[in-house]
């Protein structure tokens, strides 16, 4: 072996995308020899791995023997899992159980994400024991997939987290991001939902617990089942193009509080908060107040570059 390559293995799917990459780039910068595994944009950082495909998949587990899975590739966008079911239902579901199946063959710790939207939204906060109900299809899928891995893999653990943010590589990769142009163009009104009580979480956070957890597990193996994490902050989208604009010293006079139930697109949970007691009583946990993670997610995407100037020289 060479000595400058650490012991401890992580294999993480998904690794291109937002949590992804966060996650990867967590374990590598903690001595751990991470391999992240994508798709579309897979090359020239990232093996190429279809994870419906079986044979790939059992082949990648088999050649680098992890110790640790974090499977981070889902659809997660609720709008295209009602769109497109079988192609989400393939990877949220069938893909999640193999790959449960594949780490228990090699005794790897498998860390499967899923979503606060398990929960129907009505009497928060949540504990990881209370009875998930999930309101839209991309809920049940995740569900779905955490049963899959569980009963695949009784050692593996599941982590719900909610609507994630941080380092994007396109503004439309998260929700949270994704309103910093109708922030930005102040000149037309713009309306906000001011119904769905929200808590955003910043990946760097959720990778961070990621890796407590594989490494608390190194140490003992009854750390598995579910857990939640999330940030503390509720914020509804106005509050949160509010809290932005706030970060960059822009005006918000044109956004508009909408408090009415969104009535397009896939059902929402109202309230589906995480209570988080179970992780942070292991000792695991990190939040990024949200004002400091927005500003250094978004600052690239700036339109108007004199701020910059005054920020950070």
């Amino acid at each position: 072996e060479d000595a400058s390559v650490p012991s401890r293995r992580v294999l993480i799917t998904g690794a291109t995308g937002l949590l992804g990459r966060a996650v990867f780039k967590e374990f590598n910068e903690n001595n751990w020899n991470a391999v992240g595994c994508g798709y579309r944009r897979a090359q020239p950082k990232f093996e190429q791995i279809n994870l419906l495909d079986s044979t790939a998949v059992h082949g990648i587990i088999h050649d680098f023997q992890p110790h640790v899975i974090v499977h981070c590739a889902a659809e997660r966008r609720p709008d295209v899992v009602e769109s497109q079911p079988d192609a989400a239902s393939q990877l949220n579901v069938a893909a999640s159980g193999n790959l449960a199946k594949e780490a228990a063959g090699v005794g790897a710790f498998l860390i499967y994400i899923s979503t606060d939207y398990v929960f129907d939204g009505t009497s928060p906060p949540y504990k990881e024991t209370d009875a998930p109900n999930p309101l839209n299809l991309y809920g049940k899928t995740k569900l779905e997939g955490e049963k899959a891995v569980l009963e695949n893999n009784q050692g593996a653990a599941v982590l719900r987290v909610p609507v994630l943010y941080g380092e994007v590589e396109r503004l439309e990769e998260s929700t949270v991001t994704v309103m910093f142009d109708k922030v930005q163009f102040s000149n037309k009104s713009a309306n906000m939902d001011h119904w769905q009580q929200r808590f955003p979480t910043n990946v760097k956070d959720v990778a961070a617990v990621c890796r407590q957890l594989a490494e608390k597990r190194m140490l003992d193996p009854s750390v598995k089942g579910t857990f939640h994490w999330s940030g503390n902050e509720q914020m509804t989208k106005y509050e949160m193009a509010c809290a932005i604009a706030d970060a960059f010293n822009l005006p918000s006079s044109h956004l508009r509080p909408i408090t009415d139930c969104p009535v397009v697109g896939a059902l929402r949970p109202r309230n589906a908060q995480l209570d988080c007691s179970k992780l942070e009583m292991l000792g695991i946990g990190q939040r990024t107040p949200f004002r400091a993670g927005i500003k250094e997610s978004l600052w690239p995407f700036l339109v108007d570059k004199r701020w910059r100037q005054t920020v950070f020289h």
